[in-house]
């Protein structure tokens, strides 16, 4: 789902290229962000901005981003695009071309990534989404890029931890039909899960749309059909709704899920019910050491809770989008900063995120892990197991 763009401006002289704080003439880097502030899933918009603050605060404390021996503070400017791909579509134009960043950050999710994913394309825009992971998001777009894994990655060595895992042969799979995201990896987990266990072993594959609250009409079908196994590709919101239906009307048998539970609202949304169950994700909090943990602490104390995967993805997409600007240096030329961000982008190698190393493939996605979870008793994102590329 698993999955933003980053931008950056620099008013410089009669070029608008390179910005100066209000009332001083001291040099301002302007990033944009297109995330969900409002609608269904406003806690990954969030996490995004949260993470995004923690970063800013840090550095413009310190006299700004250094970059070739200048120091610029950092301007970020948040975009609500409500989960809405029509609304993705207008911030990313807003960032672009009124607010004149050099880079976006977003959308997270895919079906706001793709769509404005081709707007920052065509405008040579740099773009990273921390949490996008369909394929559709980068491709054949040399100015967009992912902080994250993508679903070809996640559903075989999803469904290979699954077999693994419960050792089951039958399983059911209910998804969003209109999410782009829920949809592929629904696609994806069922084709890797009929490869290696036959043709039929998936006896049940029910859709639902995005703003359905009842599911008793596809769980009765998953607990006529004799699987042993529900697989959840949804976000976080519908296995909150989803999942305690499934228990009420009878549902006895494991339940996993993918990277888009990977928020810090699934556990309270759902009332605790979700206690047990695994999701492939990006990150795991609980456990976690070195510059992990310090992102962690730091936002925990911020804000009160634990960052989710939205939260510690965005981290990395924000960090790898400054250190492009660093690596690339600012020429006060907007549209050559640009692409020369783009290019440093993409020549980043081995670049050492929280969420895990990182190198770009020439279609700007990274060459990562992902890791599984289970959610204890406590609530948390327990680390499991590391499922490499």
């Amino acid at each position: 789902m698993r999955k933003a763009g980053i931008p950056v401006l620099v008013l410089f002289a009669l070029i608008p290229a390179v910005a100066f704080a209000a009332g001083s003439k001291e040099p301002v880097i302007k990033i944009g962000f297109n995330i969900p502030m409002t609608g269904d899933s406003p806690k990954v918009g969030e996490g995004t901005k949260y993470a995004a603050e923690l970063i800013k605060k840090d550095i413009n404390a310190k006299g700004g981003l250094d970059v070739k021996g200048v120091k610029y503070k950092l301007e970020f400017i948040y975009v609500d695009n409500e989960l809405k791909p029509e609304s993705a579509v207008q911030a990313a134009y807003k960032l672009i071309e009124q607010d004149k960043v050099l880079a976006v950050v977003g959308p997270d999710g895919s079906g706001r990534a793709i769509p404005a994913g081709q707007v920052n394309n065509d405008s040579k825009t740099p773009m990273i989404s921390p949490w996008s992971t369909n394929p559709a998001t980068t491709k054949n777009r040399p100015y967009v890029f992912r902080a994250c894994f993508l679903d070809p990655f996640q559903a075989p060595v999803a469904a290979k931890f699954a077999k693994e895992q419960f050792g089951v042969k039958k399983i059911a799979i209910i998804y969003n039909l209109e999410d782009d995201y829920s949809k592929t990896l629904a696609e994806l987990f069922k084709g890797s899960w009929e490869a290696a266990n036959g043709a039929g072993s998936v006896v049940a594959f029910e859709s639902f749309g995005q703003k359905d609250q009842d599911f008793s009409v596809q769980i009765t079908k998953v607990n006529a059909s004799g699987a042993q196994l529900l697989y959840l590709p949804c976000y976080y919101n519908h296995v909150a709704l989803i999942v305690p239906q499934a228990k009420d009307l009878g549902w006895k048998g494991p339940i996993m899920g993918s990277d888009s539970w990977g928020s810090a609202d699934l556990v309270k949304l759902s009332k605790g019910l979700v206690t047990g169950y695994y999701f492939t994700t990006h990150y795991a909090a609980a456990g976690a050491v070195g510059e992990t943990k310090a992102f962690i602490d730091a936002y925990k104390a911020a804000y009160g809770y634990v960052p989710d995967d939205v939260g510690a993805l965005s981290y990395d997409a924000v960090n790898i989008v400054l250190t492009a600007i660093q690596n690339a240096g600012l020429t006060g030329d907007l549209k050559k900063d640009r692409t020369a961000i783009k290019n440093a982008m993409a020549s980043l190698s081995n670049y050492k995120g929280i969420t895990g190393n990182m190198t770009f493939t020439p279609e700007g996605d990274p060459i990562k892990e992902a890791v599984v979870v289970k959610i204890n008793a406590a609530g948390e994102f327990e680390y499991v197991k590391s499922l490499k590329p």
